[in-house]
């Protein structure tokens, strides 16, 4: 949990810089690593509470 936790925050924080560097440098290419980073991002988030969901099933079965 501490694991997923730090790795979802180092993502976010890492999809916010790439952003932040989009902005101050005008190119393109940092909002595409920002976008693809966040993306990955809510598909780790989504994975996590589909684990956490069928380990709630699982204990009612």
């Amino acid at each position: 949990m501490l694991l997923f936790r730090l790795v979802f925050g180092l993502l976010l924080v890492c999809g916010v810089l790439c952003f932040a560097m989009y902005i101050a440098t005008s190119q393109p290419v940092w909002r595409r690593r920002g976008t693809v980073i966040v993306k990955w991002t809510v598909l780790a988030g989504l994975a996590f509470f589909a684990v956490l969901i069928l380990e709630r099933l699982a204990l009612l079965l």
